[in-house]
């Protein structure tokens, strides 16, 4: 497995990156679960059912919209 690091802005503002191991890169999505069940760990156990099927990436928008973390970049880790 690949070790990838997803740098993002934490809702105080604060650039950080958090590293995780997947077979490929992955999409802004699956990377917005991985900061989720990291960061929001009561959260991340709760169904996104009302945002499933009528928004594209709802993880991202819930980390945005609910806990100002924006996702900035997902690149290989050395």
């Amino acid at each position: 497995m690949s070790k990838w690091a997803v740098t993002f802005v934490d809702d105080h503002g604060v650039q950080d990156t958090e590293y995780f191991e997947c077979a490929r890169q992955p999409d802004l999505e699956q990377a917005a679960r991985l900061i989720r069940a990291k960061l929001l760990p009561v959260p991340a156990t709760l169904d996104l059912n009302d945002l499933e099927g009528r928004t594209s990436e709802p993880t991202v928008k819930s980390l945005k919209d609910q806990n100002s973390i924006r996702i900035l970049t997902i690149t290989p880790s050395p």
